[in-house]
């Protein structure tokens, strides 16, 4: 009788097999290691196969001939692996895509409009956050909270809340005062023309860069501004040469948000560029959406177009992870 409360209560402080791998998870810090390892790599592994695939399927369309597309002609099993996985495979490749990609129109304009409305648009967004996040992170003065709220209320918005009425701005109309009917002047017009996606681009994107260069800014010691302020430099100068390169990270964020949602961007630009034609500032979605019209679409063509209008992306992310790291190690060394 002895002996069989000694076994219970030997069991109950034992516990099962889950109870037993959860306490030596918890006690053991070999086991919490390989756990969290393998919780890394599954989480890795669904990244990387969610991120990836739609890459797969992109560069498959590229290489298979739009008939065999229209048709439905695809191998959709692989047996090299233990198991079958639904995975489409062209049964011809057809890589001149990527060539005809730039005969059938000028697709490289389409990719160059939106390069240039990114970049100018990133770098206003810069210069004028940049000042605006060393007022709000690096000054005091009545008001900071509620005006950094008001700047911020801008991104609630949907950008088609003001479509209407910067079109209409945009046409070239006169300027009327409300409820008087007294024309002030007429607004120059800038349809098709890049300052019309430039303009509300920045005024966009302008809150979030805000925010991003407010928070690092106010991080900055004050020992390190008022250091460079004593050798006489002003808080225009402090800015760019101190605060700045030591936010370098916050500076490649922004700049690289800004740059890649410009250069994705086609609301905006759609209805500002009219007649959708590379030499009104149409942008690269703009060019990609060109290859199909009422009554036929070229499925490779828009894929291989999409991959080609990517590249670009990729090669500034890529820099820009460079820089962020570099920017890193640089403030950790001069802090």
């Amino acid at each position: 009788m002895a002996g069989n409360e000694h076994d219970h209560e030997k069991t109950t402080i034992e516990g099962g097999p889950l109870e037993r791998w959860t306490r030596g998870v918890i006690t053991e810090p070999e086991k919490r290691n390989r756990l969290y390892r393998a919780l890394f790599y599954v989480a890795t592994g669904f990244f990387l196969v969610t991120t990836l695939f739609p890459f797969y399927w992109l560069l498959v369309l590229a290489v298979t001939p739009n008939s065999q597309i229209l048709q439905g002609d695809w191998e959709i099993s692989i047996g090299v692996l233990p198991f079958d996985i639904p995975l489409p495979t062209p049964q011809e490749f057809n890589v001149y895509a990527f060539v005809e990609v730039f005969q059938e129109i000028p697709f490289h304009l389409y990719v160059f409009n939106s390069f240039v409305l990114a970049t100018v648009t990133t770098i206003i967004v810069l210069m004028i956050a940049s000042l605006a996040g060393y007022v709000f992170g690096r000054l005091e003065f009545p008001g900071r909270g509620p005006l950094m709220l008001a700047v911020l209320m801008i991104s609630y918005f949907p950008p088609a809340a003001f479509l209407i009425p910067l079109f209409d701005a945009f046409l070239g109309n006169a300027v009327v005062v409300p409820f008087l009917g007294i024309e002030l002047f007429e607004a120059p017009r800038l349809v098709n023309t890049p300052g019309s996606m430039i303009m509300p681009f920045s005024a966009l994107f302008l809150p979030l860069a805000i925010f991003i260069l407010t928070t690092f800014y106010a991080q900055i010691p004050d020992g390190l501004e008022d250091a460079a302020r004593v050798e006489g430099t002003t808080r225009l100068g402090a800015l760019f040469r101190v605060i700045m390169p030591l936010s370098a990270p916050g500076v490649a964020t922004a700049a690289v948000l800004t740059f890649i949602a410009v250069y994705n961007e086609y609301f905006f630009s759609s209805i500002m560029a009219l007649g959708n034609e590379p030499h009104q500032w149409s942008p690269l979605v703009g060019g990609i959406l060109s290859y199909q019209d009422q009554y036929t679409t070229e499925f490779n063509l828009m894929a291989a177009a999409s991959i080609v209008g990517v590249i670009p992306v990729v090669i500034i992310v890529v820099v820009a992870q460079e820089k962020i790291v570099s920017g890193l190690t640089a403030g950790a060394l001069k802090e």
